[in-house]
């Protein structure tokens, strides 16, 4: 309780740019949560070894064994491989893949980097602020005696750019490891085309399945003529 209550009392001398700027902290932290979940999931140690059966696969084309290895696969590789082995192996299939896998690998990056830039400019506008109180104290005959007044207005305006520049920084390292891993996972998906492009044929083929087993044999009844 008594943490809360200083954090109302820290919101309060700040003013009211803290409250945006308590909005976007909150926004950058959501994002950096789910994305953590999400990276967690297509970067294991399990997920890579998966990757790397796929390459081999696409190599040796082996289109029956990419279909098994990226069924129910939520991973942008095994994504991009499936829809060149249903679609062909061709330049304009494997771009489109990519594309929309690109933007599963980096959503939410642009607005942590609003964040990034919006930040201290909202701390250095609640800055500004604080300062134009203080001179307006400054120029009031009937609060010039009261130096409080004075350093209520210098206080906010500290409070203000140091809590832009917090909200900045903390979001700026989760955005450059989310970029780095982004970067990391488009890497592999270009091996994978090649991959692909190496072992698979550049139209779309059907994926061959096994032939259906034959028929039982019809018993027939033999008729005897007298």
């Amino acid at each position: 309780m008594q943490a809360f209550t200083g954090f109302l009392t820290l919101m309060a001398k700040g003013g009211a740019v803290m409250w945006p700027l308590l909005f976007l902290s909150v926004l950058a932290l959501g994002i950096a949560v789910e994305r953590t979940v999400f990276w967690a999931r297509m970067s294991g140690g399990a997920a890579k070894a998966r990757v790397n059966r796929l390459m081999d696969a696409l190599r040796k084309g082996q289109r029956e064994e990419v279909v098994r290895l990226c069924e129910g696969s939520p991973q942008p590789e095994m994504m991009v491989a499936l829809r060149m082995v249903l679609d062909g192996a061709d330049d304009g299939v494997a771009q489109a893949a990519a594309e929309i896998q690109r933007h599963r690998l980096e959503r939410f990056s642009v607005v942590l980097s609003t964040i990034i830039t919006a930040s201290p400019m909202i701390g250095i506008l609640g800055t500004v602020i604080g300062i134009i109180k203080s001179f307006q104290v400054l120029g009031s005959q009937s609060q010039l005696a009261d130096p409080r007044g004075v350093s209520g207005g210098i206080g906010e305006a500290l409070i203000t750019t140091a809590s832009g520049l917090a909200v900045a920084l903390l979001s700026l390292f989760p955005y450059m490891s989310f970029k780095g891993l982004a970067d990391r996972a488009m890497g592999r998906m270009e091996s994978v085309i090649a991959a692909a492009q190496t072992g698979l044929p550049r139209r779309p083929r059907p994926v061959e399945s096994p032939p259906p087993p034959p028929p039982p044999p019809v018993m027939t009844a033999e008729v005897t003529s007298r």
